[in-house]
């Protein structure tokens, strides 16, 4: 799988090759990136594309990018595996995508139907980090406490975020591992395996 966020990958984009993406099964975009990059990457890799928008994708309201499947707030099963998102960021100014703590977990409590009927999740797939997980203690990158709480009910194999990047501190891991969990900030692009 290929995990976006955050800065468009000059070695995805600017600098495609034809074939390039052709190894991948799925790529996941956890927000901050153009409509023209995802429809770019959809069409060139010949795989799905789930997304979550991230606090800088207001455009997203109104022009989606086509052919990207929208995950946030849903649960999406491919290739044997469930994938929920949950898009956005900590609120610190007005504007779409940007939560407080209560609206968040307002939003996984409308999930939590879908969530039931799906079993839960292997995939947990975000803007924001979780609180204290990657996050900063500044409010504009302050991750969610509620999703530490799914990481603890559901126990999913991965949880992909980005908001957070890796170019802010080189204390910032890509990787980690939380219970059984790992952990990973797509900030521009990241290659793993499930």
């Amino acid at each position: 799988m290929l995990a976006v966020a955050d800065v468009e990958s000059r070695y995805y984009y600017e600098h495609y090759a034809p074939g390039r993406l052709a190894d991948f099964d799925l790529i996941l975009a956890c927000g901050d990136l153009g409509r023209d990059y995802l429809e770019f990457l959809v069409t060139m890799a010949h795989c799905p594309l789930f997304y979550v928008p991230g606090n800088h994708d207001a455009g997203f309201v109104e022009r989606p990018p086509e052919g990207c499947v929208c995950l946030d707030g849903h649960v999406e099963r491919y290739g044997g595996l469930r994938f929920f998102g949950l898009g956005g960021a900590y609120r610190y100014r007005p504007g779409p995508y940007l939560y407080t703590e209560a609206e968040m977990r307002r939003r996984i409590r409308r999930a939590w139907p879908a969530l039931l009927r799906s079993g839960g999740f292997d995939v947990l797939v975000t803007h924001a980090p979780a609180r204290h997980l990657n996050d900063l203690d500044t409010l504009p990158h302050r991750g969610f406490e509620s999703f530490n709480r799914l990481l603890d009910r559901y126990q999913p194999r991965c949880f992909v975020h980005g908001h957070v990047h890796l170019s802010y501190g080189t204390h910032l891991p890509r990787r980690m591992e939380r219970g059984n969990t790992t952990v990973l900030n797509a900030y521009e692009h990241c290659v793993f395996e499930l």
